[in-house]
């Protein structure tokens, strides 16, 4: 019989099952591996911070992001007082995974196939990818953490199967040599209608490697293809394809993360990805931890209500900045016009410290309040067309 079993293996599952386990709870963790999630890969300051991520699994620390308008506009933003880490999912996933299991959680490597409960237990059936055989775990409680199209949500908690996401595609690459189209120290960042009509482009570095990709929400875009145009655009098409990965991201997060029985969301599967950035690693691996939370109190005190824990600690502390990041995303990436406007944006030297500020720490910042009433301004001009889109 164990107290928790976790659902999938990524940052947020690793997390959780980590967190249980070294709390003293008896945690069985089940992922599929093998499979690599399409992500730019960056982590942030705090990231690194409140999850002790060792620096051998940063494989690159970038010091400047590039944000490139529709009409090849080019603004570089300083990453002052620090650096934005860079991991690869494919040696960052097992890493947390034998975290966890250093630290006591059992893991079982095999597909979830559903949830059986009778008067007596309750258990996680799953397939063993070893003996291709079903096997069965008894628990108390589980943890889904098993991505954006999430079997658990859909079967378990009302809006599971109605999660908004996009397609993120990628290409891990060999890193090029240093030129005016790529630098190792470098996130570009490509707003550009052909490229994602209503998403972004990016390339981001990895050491020796790098990903190039995009995302988008609308069906029959050619990923594929966008990608090949970003690689041309940039001097990168004849840089060796070390692999190609594709992946839902989620665009919102669930109003209801729990059954208010005995299974709580985590990550991507409770949609916990932060809105126009798409940035997830971070607010994965919190998601994690506060469904960690919410378990534990759960199993201390047999109230159903304490797993609405997790979605409470969350949002107290990022809702705010999802409102925010959603509200730019609608009001810029809509078209061209505004993609070129927010570029434009970008230059001021204040949104360039605000906006990494509050990145860095996952907080918005309010000590200047001069400085967000200029940037208001500037917001209000922009979206009204009282300046011209290239106006800084």
């Amino acid at each position: 019989m164990y107290d928790v079993v976790v659902i999938g293996g990524g940052p947020s599952g690793a997390t959780a099952a980590e967190d249980l386990a070294r709390s003293g709870k008896c945690v069985a963790m089940i992922d599929r591996d093998g499979r690599i999630k399409p992500c730019g890969g960056a982590i942030p300051p705090r990231a690194i911070t409140d999850f002790l991520i060792p620096d051998d699994q940063l494989v690159a620390k970038v010091n400047t992001a590039r944000m490139i308008s529709p009409t090849g506009r080019k603004v570089d933003i300083p990453i002052e007082n620090g650096f934005v880490g860079m991991v690869d999912r494919k040696d960052f996933d097992p890493f947390l995974r034998d975290r966890g299991k250093q630290a006591g959680a059992d893991c079982f490597t095999g597909t979830f196939l559903r949830i059986d409960r009778d008067a007596d237990q309750t258990a996680v059936v799953f397939r063993d990818k070893e003996t291709g055989e079903d096997r069965s775990l008894q628990t108390k409680l589980i943890i889904g953490s098993d991505g954006a199209r999430s079997k658990v949500a859909k079967a378990e908690v009302p809006g599971g199967d109605k999660i908004p996401y996009v397609i993120a595609y990628h290409e891990i690459i060999e890193a090029p040599a240093l030129s005016v189209d790529y630098d190792p120290l470098r996130c570009d960042v490509i707003y550009d209608g052909a490229i994602s009509s209503d998403f972004y482009g990016w390339i981001f570095p990895h050491g020796k490697s790098a990903s190039i990709g995009m995302g988008t929400g609308i069906e029959g875009v050619d990923l594929k293809k966008a990608t090949a145009d970003i690689r041309a655009t940039h001097g990168l098409t004849d840089c060796k394809t070390l692999r190609r990965e594709g992946a839902p991201i989620p665009l919102k997060p669930m109003d209801k993360w729990d059954n208010g029985r005995d299974v709580i969301l985590a990550g991507d599967a409770a949609g916990v990805v932060a809105p126009s950035s798409g940035e997830g690693i971070y607010y994965a691996m919190l998601g994690g931890r506060v469904a960690a939370t919410a378990a534990s109190a759960f199993l201390e005190t047999g109230r159903s209500k304490d797993l609405q824990l997790a979605r409470k600690l969350f949002m107290r502390e990022h809702k705010s900045v999802f409102k925010v990041l959603g509200a730019m995303q609608n009001a810029y990436y809509r078209s061209d016009e505004r993609r070129e406007r927010f570029v434009s944006l970008c230059h001021d030297v204040d949104v360039q410290r605000l906006t990494f500020e509050a990145y860095m720490n996952k907080r918005l910042i309010k000590a200047r309040p001069m400085a967000h009433l200029k940037i208001g301004i500037k917001n209000l001009a922009h979206l009204t067309r009282l300046v011209s889109e290239t106006h800084v």
